[in-house]
């Protein structure tokens, strides 16, 4: 694992050490990595929303479409 030095204001530090003491973090590391795995998850999903905002419509939002959604929705889970 690499390692990464940040400065921070008392007034950050301080939030991220109430942060780690309340939220059950073992070091501010932790909570860091967290932050910087909840963002790349946000960009992710940000991609994905624009690309399928970008693309055709692929059927008709009718009223069929949506009953078949919720047929699928409220199907019993296949087992394997």
């Amino acid at each position: 694992m690499s390692t990464m030095n940040i400065s921070l204001p008392e007034a950050l530090k301080n939030f991220v050490d109430e942060q780690v003491a309340g939220r059950g973090y073992g070091t501010s590391s932790e909570y860091v990595r967290e932050l910087i795995r909840r963002d790349q998850d946000r960009q992710r999903l940000r991609g994905l929303l624009l690309e399928g905002a970008a693309s055709p419509p692929a059927a008709e939002a009718d009223d069929a479409y949506f009953e078949t959604l919720r047929q699928r929705a409220t199907r019993p889970p296949i087992e394997a």
